[in-house]
């Protein structure tokens, strides 16, 4: 297909395809191919749904590199010095910044507590008392969106800053992605609007009422956001010959810890990133809806895909890798990423 064949292809479709807003592709450092559907424009922001777990290991990492984190292996409760464990619970003392970053932390129940933590005033806390459990540390992978909201409150406290400032002052700027805001509103209804409305978003990233962003969903990002984060992987941490997060983090973040079950497509998993090929070097952040950073090293490629709300899509590897590669390896360079 070509660029035509290719917009009315994603345009017509009634299928996998047919919540896509935005692609962007980056080739060599260069924007290769950009388009949007379904009335977007490249400047609009799209809740990225868990793509938002994959930029939160990459603020980790920049905590690491700036020694406001020490290891993955410090103790999670070393960063919550007033809270108060619950009466019983002994497995959470030894969880770590590790067991968040692998999914491997354990938690009390069967199901994510959405309701309880998300009509909270403090979700970082209210998560924090699900943490653990009678079973101890298994490493076994258990995927917890929730679960990451503690990461947010790990980086608060180590660096001294609110996430949104630290995003925006060190990743988000640097990239030349525009400043976000926080959401401000954190309501049933309004939640239940952010993940529906098929609309355009601001640049922003949604909140609790101690406007503490929601670590494991709800970052509000463009296409082209996407590519570009996913460019910052490709070349180890390196933008446009600038050093944002260190090549070891990078490297330690897509390195496979775990191997995944059918669920999820028997996928290697790092640090909130996936690999989902053993034979390939491609690394993937993914999100509900297709969202999707994907690097795919020997081509030297980075795409980001954003879609508005539509379930039972979880990830676009396949179509990136059967429709996109093929088309932008005829296209030329577009324009430079600055």
């Amino acid at each position: 297909m070509n660029k035509e064949e290719f917009h009315r292809f994603v345009s017509e479709n009634k299928g996998n395809e047919s919540n896509i807003c935005q692609i962007c592709a980056i080739r060599d450092g260069k924007i290769v191919y950009e388009d949007c559907w379904r009335g977007f424009q490249s400047t609009d922001a799209v809740n990225v749904n868990s793509v938002t777990k994959g930029v939160m290991a990459l603020l980790t990492g920049i905590a690491f590199d700036q020694c406001a984190l020490k290891s993955p292996d410090q103790k999670v409760l070393d960063f919550f010095p007033d809270y108060t464990v619950k009466r019983g619970e002994k497995t959470i003392y030894d969880v770590t910044i590790r067991h968040l970053l692998t999914m491997t932390a354990p938690y009390k129940g069967k199901s994510e507590p959405w309701k309880k933590v998300c009509t909270s005033d403090d979700w970082t806390r209210t998560t924090l008392d699900f943490l653990g459990g009678r079973g101890g540390i298994t490493g076994e992978f258990r995927y917890a969106t929730l679960g990451i909201q503690i990461l947010a409150g790990i980086l608060e406290y180590a660096t001294g800053m609110k996430c949104i400032d630290f995003a925006n002052r060190y990743l988000f700027l640097p990239l030349g992605i525009p400043e976000h805001r926080i959401h401000g509103s954190s309501s049933k209804e309004d939640q239940f609007d952010f993940f529906m409305n098929k609309g355009p978003r601001k640049n922003e990233w949604y909140s609790d009422p101690q406007d503490t962003i929601t670590a494991g969903w709800g970052l509000c990002a463009t296409g082209t956001d996407l590519a570009k984060l996913g460019d910052l992987v490709l070349h180890e941490g390196l933008y446009n010959d600038r050093r944002i997060i260190s090549s070891d983090w990078i490297r330690q973040m897509i390195t496979p810890y775990l191997q995944l079950g059918e669920r999820f497509g028997f996928m290697e998993y790092g640090y909130l990133w996936y690999k989902p090929n053993k034979e390939k070097e491609v690394y993937a952040a993914i999100g509900d809806s297709g969202n999707i950073i994907y690097v795919n090293k020997a081509k030297n490629v980075s795409v980001g895909i954003t879609g508005t709300f539509k379930p039972r899509i979880f990830d676009r590897v396949e179509f990136i890798e059967e429709k996109v590669l093929p088309l932008i390896s005829r296209l030329p360079v577009s324009h430079n990423i600055l």
